[in-house]
């Protein structure tokens, strides 16, 4: 039986990773639900493409049960975030990510999904791929320079290039 993903984009978000995921989730017949981090389900990617999504991350929060992975779709995640930490959206996020973990699910992303695991405790003492501009911002966990990494239930994609390489393993651990 496959697993139901929720997927949780930033505004605005790398649309060529979010639709990686997305394709793939389609072609594998893998339920998932986008949410966006943000007050509204209206987010643009980085090019301006204005995409609606199933959700916001508050309608998430506290329904981390109906799912079985959480998958995070970067974009210009540490800025917006770094400029809007103290948004209950960004609080809210940092605490569905918390809740995945706690019930040890399928946990993706890309970019500097690793950073903002390594922040929440999620990595800690785990190999990662995160962006190489945020590379040095890992604590707890281990950052390497490898295209992907899959540390027990955590798989993590250096760029929105390296998805391509990860979401094979990914798919199977969905399915």
């Amino acid at each position: 039986m496959t697993k139901k993903v929720a997927v949780i984009a930033v505004d605005p978000v790398n649309g060529s990773g979010l639709m990686q995921y997305l394709e793939a989730f389609f072609e594998n017949k893998i339920s998932c639900n986008v949410y966006a981090v943000a007050t509204t389900p209206t987010i643009k990617t980085n090019s301006g493409v204005v995409i609606i999504l199933s959700g916001t991350i508050a309608e998430l929060k506290g329904n981390e049960d109906e799912y079985d992975a959480l998958v995070f779709a970067c974009g210009d995640a540490m800025p917006k975030f770094v400029e809007n930490a103290d948004r209950q959206y960004n609080m809210d996020m940092m605490e569905v990510i918390g809740r995945f973990a706690a019930r040890g699910k399928i946990i993706a992303g890309h970019c500097v999904a690793a950073l903002l695991l390594d922040r929440n405790g999620v990595v800690d003492g785990k190999r990662v791929a995160v962006h190489p501009f945020v590379k040095s911002a890992i604590r707890g966990g281990k950052a390497t320079d490898k295209p992907f990494e899959i540390a027990g239930n955590i798989f993590t994609a250096r760029t929105e290039n390296d998805i391509a390489a990860m979401l094979p393993k990914l798919i199977k651990a969905l399915k």
